[in-house]
């Protein structure tokens, strides 16, 4: 696996966004001569500073897609809980018009609680497509609670990244469909490698970032 070129020190600007959910944050990491924005939020448990969405940050740019990292306003307020999933979503649909103001075609992504939120919202929103990261197809140990319709409603071209021993949905657990799906071995729920594994932390990185690359490069 040759790996990806990282865009160095591409400055951050931050912006702060009012929703009916509360204050939401955007983090931009503009590219030059950007083509699409790609919108990414947190999970139910932590934040932007996930290996996965800090990974596709340092690397998207130099592919001319200008990052959003999303903080939900819940987040934002420092609460250790997310809200009901009917209120994540009034927050993401509160922070498109900022998402969509530079112009050009936004894709609708998240990790885990934010890949449900960008499923369920794309077709209303007029996303142009959804990257779906960690998306948990039901409760761990519980397959028989699926989850399957918010993914395969997304009504967008819709790519999923999953690792390979995710307790919220293995790879070979996920129903066919129109949606791509890119398995990243031995990697748990935060994409996360075991040190014994063949499979390197940096190698997962790279395995991810140049599969979302590779597909946001056939969007255009």
């Amino acid at each position: 696996m040759g790996g990806v070129s990282r865009t160095a020190a591409t400055p951050r600007k931050t912006e702060n966004v009012g929703t009916d959910a509360g204050e939401a944050r955007i983090t931009w990491i503009p590219a030059k001569k950007a083509r699409l924005v790609l919108a990414v939020s947190h999970g139910a448990g932590g934040g932007i500073e996930a290996r996965d969405l800090q990974a596709l940050a340092g690397v998207l740019p130099g592919h001319r897609v200008t990052v959003a990292l999303v903080e939900q306003p819940w987040r934002v307020a420092g609460k250790r809980l997310a809200p009901a999933p009917r209120t994540l979503d009034t927050g993401w649909r509160g922070l498109w018009p900022a998402l969509t103001a530079p112009g050009l075609p936004v894709v609708a992504g998240g990790r885990s609680a934010g890949a449900r939120v960008a499923c369920r919202t794309a077709a209303e929103l007029g996303a142009r497509a959804v990257l779906a990261l960690s998306f948990p197809l039901h409760p761990p140990g519980k397959p028989e609670k699926s989850r399957a319709d918010e993914l395969l409603g997304a009504g967008v071209p819709t790519l999923v990244v999953q690792g390979g021993r995710d307790p919220f949905g293995r790879p070979e657990e996920f129903p066919p469909g129109e949606h791509g799906l890119v398995a990243v071995p031995y990697a748990d729920h935060g994409f996360a490698v075991p040190k014994k594994a063949p499979l390197t932390q940096d190698q997962s990185m790279d395995l991810l970032t140049e599969a979302v690359a590779g597909w946001l490069d056939g969007l255009s």
